[in-house]
């Protein structure tokens, strides 16, 4: 009887684990970060990407940076070695749209609304958009060639193609991936996940049954 409980318990602590696996995962758990800095190569400030239901929020915490409205975009190419940061190549724009929020065919899939520098060159920036994702396919960010986050020298017009007239590129950061690999469709929406959720069960529960049976004729 000790025997069958022990395997009881072992078996019914697995499947609370697989299903807290599980949603985590239909939750979305995705994450990137990139370190930021300017044409000088001095670091300026920190980015981490969070991929979740509603899309990849984005948080930024900066300093010695101007101060004002600038313009912030995910760039196509994770490279920034150049110094005026043009190697990171235009805006993340895998579906071939103008850019701009305010454009009718537009926007680019990493255009971001403009960050805000206070009088003292620091800046905490956070938005979310479901137009990229952490995971596999076209929209991901973390594809073969990477992408960046760069942040421009002027505001952004939303408007205007390629760039909204942001000026140059005046601070930047290659954005790196960690966590989850798998993909995440809808940018980490459950739809598609929860299936996988309630397929972990089936397979513990019907699992739980076979020991059950067997402990029975034991």
């Amino acid at each position: 009887m000790r025997k069958r409980q022990t395997g009881l318990f072992v078996l019914v602590g697995a499947l609370l684990l697989a299903l807290g696996a599980g949603i985590a995962v239909a939750q979305g758990v995705g994450t990137a970060t990139a370190e930021l800095e300017d044409t000088d190569g001095n670091p300026v400030g920190d980015a981490n990407f969070t991929e979740g239901p509603e899309g990849v929020t984005i948080a930024v915490e900066g300093k010695d940076m101007p101060p004002g409205e600038h313009g912030i975009h995910i760039h196509e190419k994770s490279d920034i070695s150049s110094s005026d940061f043009k190697s990171a190549g235009e805006h993340h724009n895998p579906a071939d749209y103008k850019h701009g929020f305010n454009n009718p065919e537009g926007p680019h899939e990493g255009d971001l609304e403009n960050i805000n520098v206070a009088e003292d060159g620091t800046v905490s920036y956070t938005t979310t958009t479901d137009r990229i994702t952490l995971s596999k396919g076209e929209r991901s960010i973390l594809d073969s060639d990477g992408s960046s986050l760069i942040i421009h020298d002027k505001a952004d017009d939303y408007e205007t193609d390629p760039s909204g007239e942001s000026g140059d590129r005046i601070a930047a950061g290659e954005i790196k991936g960690s966590g989850t690999s798998e993909p995440l469709p809808k940018s980490g929406g459950s739809d598609t996940l929860l299936p996988t959720v309630f397929g972990i069960s089936a397979v513990m529960v019907i699992g739980m049954a076979v020991l059950l049976r067997r402990m029975r004729h034991a």
